[in-house]
């Protein structure tokens, strides 16, 4: 017998397939025991088809900041799509369970798959902010129970990494180039493709992490390290040292003499004198070596020995010889010391190189600097004066260094038509009941004011319509909003096999315009790092006397002896 396959109508074929998830781990057993054993109680009892909402929410924006990137949506949804049970995966669960199940569960788990699923989503990329739902899951209560775990999974490091990357851009602003590099220091290979991935959404511009170019098409970038420069000895052990000119129209036969040439121009220069002394040959023949490799991607690590007085002369030499046969290197790159100083230096020499030389646009030359750079080092460099015009940044971004983890939760909040809650004594844990639609409001100065949560079966705020919104929890704090623009916030991306029209998946580059976007719409003081402006995240006034009504009909009255 043929496997159910999700969105079984024929109406319904007319969408693209949906490819399954980037990393082949994530399969249904990618989950947490208290799914299975939830999802066999609820079977026991009856109650499995039952038809439940839960929200997928964070109730803190990390970083100490007030706002987050939301990302993970394709990866959930390419699960979902492609939910099924293998019969290895069904006789492990049968096996792992802690009575022996019957067979009837087992008959149901073949079964299981999300064509009575449905999820609306806020579109990837945008900006999102605590208890406002990212995802609404509908369907039958043990089957998204049985989603639960993953999708938080998919969501949460994804969000947090998008928001660190979002938090560096902001920071170094939209000049500025910002590359990837930590695939050697992520938590493993799905923590370094995840990172480059959600890095880009966030804000950066390219990777070094090779296999996330070819899975996501995200631009690559890279150079050389350390060890290239220091495997060299001398000039002599260049073999062949011959270059095409970049038209092709002539080979110079001795490209090491030409460098060797313009390094004595360099040396001998009478407006340059006493700027450096002799240079590290063997630096040299590394860089030499390298331009022959890469001519038109010729972009030099300058500090194995010395950046001043070594490596940046003897890259100038390289980059003024290859000139010289219709090349343009593209710059340095600083990896330690004082970025400021050396950087600001370095800018002053490739000037002077210019001036010189008459050299057009070389004393615009390319600076690179990396280094364990962090949001921190930026706003410090920022401060202190820099020429820098990229920064490549690994460990302190993709680790999420300054927080562990963004803390998604997953809340039934509605079941078979009725609300549920939870309850409490952290008031910050208690839950917003209900199948819910949420809006952003926007004011007459085109910035988001507040995230407006209301009851499903509420009348929508209104351009220009007054409307009365309250915090969640604390009675006091309420405010009339005359919104100039209303926004939806949650679409639906998944409908199962219903006929509800959903959203095509976005390619990614699409996914990062849309963050890039959305962080230029914020109000300035709700994205500064130090005390931002807490945003506003309101209920309707219907929405929030019924989850105090509930509240008080759910939460039991003691009684004092």
């Amino acid at each position: 017998m043929e496997g159910r396959q999700n969105g079984p109508t024929e109406k319904r074929r007319r969408h693209p397939p949906i490819q399954g998830p980037t990393n082949p781990m994530v399969t249904p057993l990618l989950t947490d025991l208290y799914q299975y054993t939830m999802a066999y109680a609820y079977w026991k009892a009856g109650k499995h088809n039952e038809r439940a909402v839960f929200d997928l929410f964070f109730r803190k924006s990390p970083f100490s900041g007030e706002y987050t990137v939301f990302a993970g949506l394709e990866e959930c949804i390419r699960f979902i799509a492609n939910y099924k049970l293998t019969e290895e995966e069904i006789s492990f669960i049968r096996d792992t369970l802690p009575n022996k199940c019957e067979e009837g569960f087992v008959d149901y788990l073949r079964k299981v798959d999300c064509s009575d699923v449905e999820v609306y989503s806020v579109p990837e990329g945008s900006i999102v902010f605590p208890r406002v739902p990212l995802l609404r899951v509908e369907g039958p209560i043990a089957v998204v129970q049985l989603l639960e775990t993953t999708l938080v999974n998919l969501v949460n490091y994804a969000s947090l990494v998008a928001t660190n990357a979002a938090r560096h851009r902001i920071v170094v602003g939209k000049s500025k180039i910002l590359l990837e590099f930590g695939l050697r220091r992520a938590q493993g290979p799905d923590g370094g493709i995840g990172a480059s991935k959600y890095c880009y959404i966030g804000g950066f511009d390219a990777t070094s992490n090779v296999l996330a170019g070819r899975l996501f098409g995200i631009p690559l970038r890279g150079t050389h390290s350390h060890a290239f420069v220091s495997s060299f000895m001398s000039l002599d052990e260049i073999i062949d040292k011959s270059l095409q000119s970049s038209d092709g129209s002539t080979v110079f036969e001795d490209f090491v003499s030409l460098v060797q040439t313009w390094l004595n121009k360099i040396q001998w220069s009478s407006s340059l004198s006493g700027t450096h002394g002799e240079t590290n040959q063997s630096e040299l023949a590394a860089f030499t070596s390298y331009a022959l490799a890469f001519p038109s991607n010729f972009l030099a690590l300058v500090d194995t020995y010395d950046a001043l007085r070594s490596g940046v002369p003897n890259f100038c030499a390289v980059a003024l010889a290859l000139r010289e046969l219709g090349y343009k290197a593209v710059g340095i790159r600083l990896d330690s010391g004082d970025l400021s100083y050396l950087s600001s230096e370095a800018r002053k020499f490739f000037q002077a190189i210019e001036k010189e030389f008459k050299v057009p646009g070389f004393g615009k030359m390319n600076i690179t600097a990396s280094n364990d750079l962090n949001e921190e080092t930026l706003d410090h460099l920022n401060k202190q004066g820099h020429e820098v015009d990229a920064f490549g940044i690994g460990t302190y971004l993709v680790t999420c260094y300054s927080q562990a983890a963004l803390g998604c939760v997953f809340k039934l909040v509605e079941i078979n038509n009725q609300p549920r809650i939870k309850l409490s004594e952290d008031v910050s844990k208690v839950s917003i009941p209900c199948k819910k639609r949420c809006f952003r409001l926007y004011g007459k100065e085109g910035y988001p004011l507040v995230d407006l949560m209301i009851g499903e079966n509420e009348l929508p705020p209104k351009v220009s319509q007054r409307i009365l919104c309250r915090h969640p929890f604390i009675e006091s704090k309420r405010a009339y909003v005359v919104p100039q623009r209303v926004e939806e916030l949650l679409k639906c991306y998944w409908s199962g096999s219903s006929d509800k029209a959903r959203l095509e998946l976005p390619p990614l580059k699409d996914i990062r315009a849309r963050c890039m976007e959305q962080l230029e719409q914020m109000r300035p003081d709700h994205m500064r790092r130090l005390n931002p402006t807490p945003y506003k995240v309101s209920v309707s006034a219907k929405l929030y006397d019924f989850i105090h009504c509930l509240w008080l009909n759910e939460a039991p009255v003691g009684e004092l002896q």
